[in-house]
């Protein structure tokens, strides 16, 4: 009988040894396995915009995200008036885990007769990108994950809706290879042409000063689409609010 008992609480012990190993694994399995969030969807919203650089100009501005193909999607945000224009673009990928991959970004801008322009040409394969600025062109080497000025909106965004706490990235500037963090302050209350609403709060942290500073407000009702953007730079002040959504 002591023999008996003795097996049984051995063959338990297997039993229960075996079903913690399987339960484990199983959860290893399904967390390597899941499947990251959809991407944001595509969208067409207007904006309010405030630009001033010496004198005040308001003039609305239309910002799209716009599905090419498979795995090819263009950013763009373009705002004219008589005296002024801008237009910048970002056309990219994703990859498995739909983080944003730059293929080119645009920058043109106008005011009383001065124009800016950038280029930049992203090759992946080289780990290069190709920077054209004021008709002068290099070549600079960038990590993975490197984005460009603009594609940063849309990743932080993915990032917000994903949970993930660590909103740092590499930016393509200039010739110049930066990382611009933010941090999230959590949710406020803004009132804008469509109503209400309750939106998430990130603010850059890593060049703080009293005359530079770059805050986005994203709202989570709305696929967590940018329906505030302040932006300092010195004497440079530019600003958007939402005005509709299609």
């Amino acid at each position: 009988m002591l023999y008996d008992n003795s097996l049984h609480r051995f063959l338990m012990l297997l039993l229960v040894t075996w079903l913690v190993a399987f339960s484990l694994s199983v959860k290893a399995t399904n967390s390597d396995t899941e499947a990251p969030l959809p991407f944001l969807a595509p969208y067409s919203a207007t904006y309010s915009t405030v630009w001033k650089k010496g004198i005040s100009l308001k003039v609305k501005g239309t910002q799209e995200l716009i599905k090419q193909s498979d795995n090819q999607w263009l950013f763009l945000f373009k705002a004219k008036t008589f005296f002024a224009s801008l237009k910048e673009s970002s056309l990219f990928q994703l990859d498995e885990n739909n983080q944003i991959q730059p293929l080119a970004y645009h920058y043109r801008s106008s005011a009383f007769g001065k124009e800016r322009q950038a280029k930049l040409v992203f090759d992946w394969q080289k780990q290069q990108v190709v920077n054209d600025v004021k008709n002068t062109r290099w070549k600079m080497t960038i990590p993975e994950s490197t984005l460009d000025k603009l594609s940063v909106q849309l990743q932080i965004r993915q990032d917000i809706k994903s949970k993930k706490t660590d909103l740092s990235y590499r930016i393509a500037d200039g010739g110049l290879l930066k990382t611009w963090v933010f941090q999230n302050l959590g949710v406020e209350k803004i009132n804008t042409k469509i109503g209400a609403i309750e939106a998430i709060k990130v603010t850059r942290i890593d060049n703080r000063k009293k005359d530079k500073y770059t805050t986005f407000w994203f709202s989570p009702k709305h696929d967590y689409l940018l329906v505030k953007l302040e932006h300092r730079k010195k004497k440079e002040f530019y600003q958007l609010n939402l005005e509709s959504l299609l």
